[in-house]
C-alpha cells in the first residue's frame, strides 16, 4: 500500500511539473490560496456566485413608475457579457409607500406588484410579471439574482391597541397576499420578548423569537425563503440592516434554502465584521475595507490600505465595494478604488451609476476582465506609501495571478519590485503604460504606472 502510495506521489509532482511548464501557469503554483468557500452555484445553467463581479442593479430613488425591471432587464446580457455573475435588485415586495417606495418599508412580502393595495397594483419598479421576466432573461444569461431582504421591520400595519407597549401601534398587518399576516404578538414588545437587537426608523420591530415570526419568514414550504428561491426564482439574499437582529437570523434563513447570503452590517470595525460572519456563516460587506478606501483616496494617503479590512481576514466572506445606494463617500479617484478592490481578494461588487452614468465603461469592463482571468491567489504587499501602493496576487486555479501599481501623485512613478515570475515578459493589462519589460533571473522587474492613476502586470 505505501510502495502504490509512493507512485501515485511521484506521478502527482511529475503532471504538476509538467503543467508549470505551460505559459499560461505560474512558476510558483505554490502560492496558491484556499479556494473561497462561498462559491455557490444552486440552479443550473448559472455561473457561479464569487467567480466574477456582482453589480448592484439600482440607485436610491431610480425612475419611479413601474420601469425599473425593465430597464434591468435591458442590461442583463451585455453586463454577462462583462463578467457580471450576479445582479442584486431592491427589495422586490409591496411597501407601505406603494408606487413610491424603494422597499425598505416592507408591508406585504408576496405582493412583487400584482395586489391594489398601498395605492398602487404595481411596486416602484414594475409588476410581478415584469420582475420573472428579468430574473427569466437574467437566468437565460447565467446570471444569478439576489433579492434584497428586510426582515428587520415591516410598514404600513393598521393601528391596534396594545397592551404590551401602552398604546396604539401600526402593527395589525392583513396583506392581500393572506400571507404572514401580523399583529402586536409578533412584534416587540409583545407577552415573551420586549426587545431584540435593535430598532429601525421607528418602525414594528419584528420579533424573530416568535415561532409563528420564524414559520413564515425561513420555515414553512411556503416561507419568504422559500418562496424567493423555489417560486420567484431567486439565487441569494442581501440581509438589509443586519444589526437589527441576532446573527442566527440571518444563518437561519440562508440555510433554510442554501443559496449565497451577504449581511449588511454597516460597522467599519473588523473584529466586528469578523464575528458576524462567523456566527451568521455567510459574507458581509467589507465596510472596513470601504472606510480605509475612503480614508486612502479621499484623503490622499495610500498608507491608510495597510490597515485592517475583512478579505485581509477571510476573502470567503468579504464583499467588496466602492460606493452603494446608501453611501458614496469616494468621490475623487474613484476609478483607483476599484482598480483596488477588482484587483484584490474578496467578491466585488459595482455600483450601477458607477458603471452605467459615471465612470468609464470600457475601464470598469477592462478591470471586470482583470479580475474573472488574472486575479487569483493570495495577496502579498510589495509597497505602500503615502502616494504609492503595489500589490500582488500569487495566482492559482488557473490564474496567472498579478502585479497592481496604483499611483495617487501628479506624475508618472517607476519602481524595482519582485514578482512569482522568472526571465519571463510581461505586459500592462491597462493599456496605461506600453513597457513590456522581462523579469530578471530573480524574478525582479522595473514597473510604472501614471499620474492618479494605474497599471496591472501579468505575463503576456
Amino acid at each position: 500500500m505505501k510502495t502504490f502510495k509512493l507512485v501515485y506521489f511521484l506521478l502527482a509532482i511529475t503532471f504538476l511539473l509538467a503543467s508549470c511548464g505551460k505559459d499560461e501557469i505560474l512558476d510558483n503554483v505554490e502560492q496558491e490560496s484556499e479556494k473561497p468557500e462561498e462559491l455557490v452555484s444552486t440552479r443550473a445553467g448559472l455561473k457561479t456566485i464569487g467567480s466574477g463581479v456582482m453589480m448592484q442593479a439600482f440607485y436610491w430613488d431610480v425612475p419611479a413608475g413601474g420601469t425599473w425591471w425593465n430597464v434591468v432587464k435591458g442590461k442583463v446580457s451585455s453586463w454577462s457579457n462583462a463578467g457580471i455573475d450576479a445582479i442584486w435588485l431592491p427589495p422586490v415586495s409591496k411597501a407601505q409607500n406603494g408606487p413610491f417606495s424603494m422597499g425598505y418599508d416592507p408591508f406585504d412580502y408576496y405582493d412583487f406588484g400584482e395586489y391594489n393595495q398601498m395605492g398602487s397594483t404595481e411596486t416602484r419598479f414594475g409588476s410581478r410579471s415584469e420582475l420573472e421576466s428579468l430574473i427569466s432573461r437574467a437566468h437565460n444569461n447565467g446570471l444569478n439574482v439576489i433579492a434584497d431582504i428586510v426582515i428587520n421591520h415591516n410598514s404600513g400595519g393598521d393601528l391596534e391597541s396594545n397592551e404590551f407597549a401602552g398604546k396604539d401601534t401600526y402593527t395589525l398587518f392583513n396583506p392581500m397576499s393572506n400571507k404572514f399576516n401580523r399583529t402586536k404578538y409578533d412584534f416587540h414588545p409583545n407577552e415573551a420578548y420586549n426587545s431584540d437587537s435593535g430598532i429601525f426608523g421607528g418602525f414594528p420591530d419584528l420579533s424573530h423569537n416568535k415561532s409563528y415570526v420564524q414559520d413564515w419568514l425561513w420555515k414553512r414550504n411556503n416561507s419568504v425563503a422559500k418562496y424567493y428561491k423555489n417560486t420567484m426564482g431567486f439565487d441569494g439574499y442581501r440581509f438589509d440592516y443586519v444589526k437589527g437582529f441576532a446573527p442566527w437570523v440571518a444563518k437561519e434563513f440562508r440555510r433554510s434554502t442554501g443559496v449565497f447570503g451577504v449581511g449588511e452590517y454597516w460597522d467599519g470595525n473588523v473584529n466586528t465584521l469578523k464575528w458576524w460572519t462567523d456566527q451568521a456563516q455567510m459574507s458581509a460587506f467589507d465596510f472596513g475595507c470601504y472606510y480605509k478606501m475612503r480614508d486612502a483616496f479621499m484623503g490622499n494617503n495610500l498608507n491608510a490600505l495597510s490597515g485592517d479590512m475583512l478579505w485581509k481576514r477571510n476573502a470567503s466572506r468579504a464583499v467588496t465595494f466602492v460606493a452603494n445606494h446608501d453611501t458614496d463617500e469616494i468621490i475623487n479617484n474613484k476609478l483607483l478604488a476599484y482598480a483596488y478592490i477588482l484587483t484584490h481578494e474578496g467578491y466585488p461588487a459595482i455600483f450601477y451609476r458607477d458603471y452605467e452614468d459615471w465612470l468609464s465603461k470600457s475601464k470598469m469592463n477592462n478591470l471586470i476582465w482583470i479580475h474573472n482571468n488574472l486575479a487569483g491567489g493570495s495577496t502579498t504587499n510589495l509597497w505602500t506609501d503615502n502616494d504609492e501602493y503595489i500589490a500582488r496576487r500569487n495566482g492559482g486555479y488557473g490564474k496567472n495571478g498579478l502585479v497592481v501599481y496604483i499611483n495617487n501623485s501628479n506624475s508618472w512613478k517607476e519602481r524595482w519590485i519582485q514578482t512569482n515570475w522568472s526571465s519571463r515578459r510581461i505586459k500592462d493589462y491597462t493599456g496605461n503604460s506600453n513597457w513590456e519589460p522581462v523579469t530578471q533571473g530573480g524574478r525582479w522587474v522595473k514597473i510604472q504606472a501614471p499620474p492618479k492613476g494605474y497599471t496591472v502586470w501579468s505575463l503576456k
